[in-house]
């Protein structure tokens, strides 16, 4: 490992904001009270899932920071990762705090668009951490066939 202080960073930056969507969805009580569609995992499913994905998501960070690319290109693919990092946690705050489920919809479209972004930005530079990106964009495309199944149903 290059640089450990790096690593705890670029792990911890997703976690962080994972424990605030957390924080956000767990004091609303939305979820365990609508009707959800067919194929709804339980509730406790999500935080294991997501902990997992923002680790993910971190260490895919750090690989790219520690590769050989110039800081305009390290610049950019920062801005673009914040960005996928926002889009997650507007999606908890529309979907959860305001139950506005069909912009939570619109969001999380807009979401997965920045992921794969993302994707296709560190697929430039390793392969690798493009690859741990996977595992969040599908887990992100179930989620938004279960925001629409949500907002059809509530």
């Amino acid at each position: 490992m290059k640089d450990k202080k790096l690593f705890i960073k670029c792990v911890l930056t997703p976690l962080l904001s994972g424990g605030a969507i957390g924080y956000i969805a767990t004091s609303s009580g939305t979820y365990k009270d609508m009707v959800k569609p067919p194929l709804s995992p339980p509730s406790w499913i999500f935080p294991v899932a997501w902990s997992i994905l923002y680790i993910l998501m971190g260490i895919a960070l750090y690989l790219i920071l520690v590769s050989p690319i110039s800081k305009e290109e390290r610049s950019k693919i920062k801005a673009v990762f914040a960005s996928q990092l926002i889009l997650n946690l507007l999606w908890s705050i529309i979907f959860f705090s305001f139950k506005a489920f069909y912009a939570a919809v619109l969001c999380l479209a807009a979401l997965i668009g920045f992921i794969i972004k993302t994707y296709i930005e560190f697929k430039k530079y390793d392969v690798r951490s493009s690859n741990l990106l996977i595992p969040y964009i599908l887990w992100c495309i179930f989620a938004l066939y279960l925001n629409i199944g949500i907002a059809i149903l509530n």
